[in-house]
């Protein structure tokens, strides 16, 4: 997997991902202290000009520093409950039906790690997967949150249920989000940018919260509405 970017790399040498081979522009500035930390990890760093930057670039937006990484280590949703467990916390869980935009995927792990979600649960089918550009839309977060791929989201609900985890879907006809207690162990589901949760998904989950909207677009970005629903689930357990 390649990271590309300063941040990105930045993150990815700060955490335990581990790389191969750094490619730093020779004409790149304000790069020293990401070759300092990986000399200091004993990786690889090579000097190459900046069009072998290009040419090798995925996204095209590498800023004179790309990393050769391992592929992303998926964990698994016990994994993710266990971490809370050992945080002495109340799960706080993100499952995604079908977020397909890798950018809308990246925004989400970005807003889980900054929110203090404990992971996030992806569908191996049908859904973007953990690669370059999530890693870059997502600041580099991606590297520092629990994220389970499994076969079936539904599965996932069931499993989750039976575990006494309360799970919501987020839709335009649930409850207002501010009106609702997130006081106990929980899951929230964020459905497909263009059709939503999935109707027999929807019903297999507890109940159904929206955010209240008042202009004349009724809808919201998928990672914008986790956003707004990840920020108050966290003000209401540290308030």
């Amino acid at each position: 997997m390649k990271i590309e970017g300063k941040n990105p790399v930045k993150e990815a040498l700060d955490s335990d991902k581990e790389i191969s081979k750094l490619y730093i522009s020779k004409s790149a500035r304000d790069l020293q202290r990401i070759i300092d930390v990986a000399k200091a990890k004993g990786i690889r760093v090579e000097f190459v000009d900046k069009f072998y930057l290009d040419k090798i670039s995925e996204s095209g937006r590498h800023q004179g520093a790309i990393a050769i990484a391992e592929d992303f280590r998926y964990t698994d949703v016990d994994d993710i409950i266990a971490f809370a467990k050992s945080k002495n916390q109340r799960l706080f869980m993100i499952l995604l039906d079908g977020i397909e935009d890798p950018h809308n995927l990246g925004s989400i792990l970005r807003v889980a790690e900054c929110m203090g979600a404990h992971g996030v649960v992806i569908p191996s089918r049908r859904s973007a997967c953990v690669n370059a550009t999530v890693l870059r839309a997502s600041a580099g977060s991606a590297n520092h949150i629990r994220v389970a791929m499994v076969g079936n989201i539904n599965d996932t609900i069931r499993y989750l249920s039976d575990n006494f985890v309360n799970v919501y879907a987020a839709d335009m006809q649930g409850a207002p989000v501010d009106k609702c207690r997130f006081d106990e162990d929980l899951a929230i589901v964020i459905g497909n940018e263009g059709s939503g949760v999935k109707p027999l998904t929807e019903k297999l989950c507890k109940g159904v919260i929206s955010i209240p909207q008042y202009g004349k677009v009724n809808s919201l970005n998928a990672s914008v509405a986790c956003g707004i629903i990840c920020y108050e689930i966290t003000r209401q357990r540290n308030s």
